[in-house]
């Protein structure tokens, strides 16, 4: 009687803990909200932002004008994790720059068509790597091997630098436009914001797709159902991803059956996000209001 009730009790904690794993994932969607902690203002069309460990500082994107000018005045500025720029212009004489990564000392950004490769320490300009035939690149990311991946929006394409070579790393019209990137283990998690109609507009808005980084093999995460004009990817760390949809001004938390749940809808223009699993904080770029916000994860 004894082991049978224990035996029993033993497969309900099982069942209890394990669940399914679309239930939990409603929980985890379900019990999230974001309460915002500050904004900077005053910025000039920020687009990405991302977190430095090493100098506990963000660094801000500002593309200031066009996103396909080339005209040198883009800069990157810093900011505290309290909200204070502590330079508005840290690097200058940049075009129109963009997504921001971080590999090895060096601050990445697409710049047009270039990917801007800046040494932290020395605040320098130690290369410029040139994608050809390409109209924007838009985000990067950094993945565990040091590779930096790159999306060239218009294009259906992605390129990668690794062991100082930049080159095409896939092209395929399955991306449908892909604009935010995020390296996650042997996969790139992407953001497509669906295929262009007439300039910016899509027939039919984005989602999220996966790269096995091996094979190439692109595919959808759930079913395909479209979300949105998609921009910034990343993690929540429970197996979700914070998501905006730049066009709808929305941030979405999407589980890895593609069903998604709207988090905030403020304004167009919301950008390349960063997220501080550790520190539970989120930070939000308004490309077209000149801000960016922070958040508290709770």
């Amino acid at each position: 009687m004894k082991s049978t009730f224990f035996l029993t009790l033993l497969v309900c904690v099982f069942i209890t803990a394990c669940g399914d794993s679309d239930s939990q994932v409603e929980n985890n969607e379900m019990s999230v909200s974001l309460q915002q902690e500050w904004e900077v203002i005053g910025l000039g069309n920020p687009e990405s932002v991302i977190y430095d460990k090493d100098t506990n500082l963000l660094y801000v994107s500002n593309v200031i004008g066009s996103p396909f000018d080339k005209d040198g005045k883009g800069t990157i500025s810093t900011v505290t994790l309290d909200g204070k720029i502590v330079e508005e212009a840290w690097i200058v004489g940049l075009n129109s720059p963009k997504g921001l990564a971080i590999s090895n000392g060096k601050l990445y950004t697409a710049d047009v068509d270039t990917l801007v490769e800046i040494d932290i320490n020395s605040r320098l300009i130690t290369n410029y790597y040139v994608a050809s035939d390409v109209k924007m690149l838009n985000d990067v990311t950094a993945s565990d091997d040091g590779s930096v991946y790159v999306t060239g929006m218009m294009t259906n394409r992605i390129f990668k630098l690794a062991d100082g070579k930049f080159e095409l790393w896939l092209e395929s019209t399955d991306l449908e436009t892909p604009n935010g990137i995020l390296a996650e283990g042997k996969r790139l998690i992407i953001g497509s914001w669906g295929n262009m109609t007439d300039g910016f507009a899509t027939a039919i808005p984005g989602h999220l797709k996966e790269i096995d980084v091996e094979t190439k093999k692109i595919a959808s995460l759930g079913d395909a159902s479209p979300v949105g004009n998609l921009d910034a990817v990343e993690s929540d760390g429970d197996n979700n991803y914070y998501v905006t949809d730049w066009m709808g001004g929305k941030l979405y938390l999407i589980s890895p059956n593609g069903k998604a749940k709207e988090l905030l809808a403020i304004e167009q223009g919301t950008a390349d996000i960063d997220v501080l699993l550790d520190k539970k904080m989120l930070f939000l770029p308004l490309m077209n209001s000149n801000r960016l916000l922070a958040y508290k994860i709770k």
